[in-house]
């Protein structure tokens, strides 16, 4: 499995864990599950490109 894959899924579970449970109960810190949403998903969509801008 692709490194970046796997670290992009990670991230995104665990932001979207912690923004639902952001919602039902406020903790301190709860901001930071929409940053880890945010960067797994753009480790998603990097990990899921075909050609890199070096191999151009």
């Amino acid at each position: 499995m692709n490194t970046v894959l796997a670290l992009g899924l990670g991230l995104t579970a665990v932001g979207l864990a912690g923004y639902v449970a952001g919602v039902a109960v406020p903790y301190p810190g709860r901001a930071f599950s929409v940053t880890a949403l945010l960067a797994g998903m753009t480790l998603l969509a990097v990990s899921r490109s075909d050609e890199t801008e070096g191999g151009a």
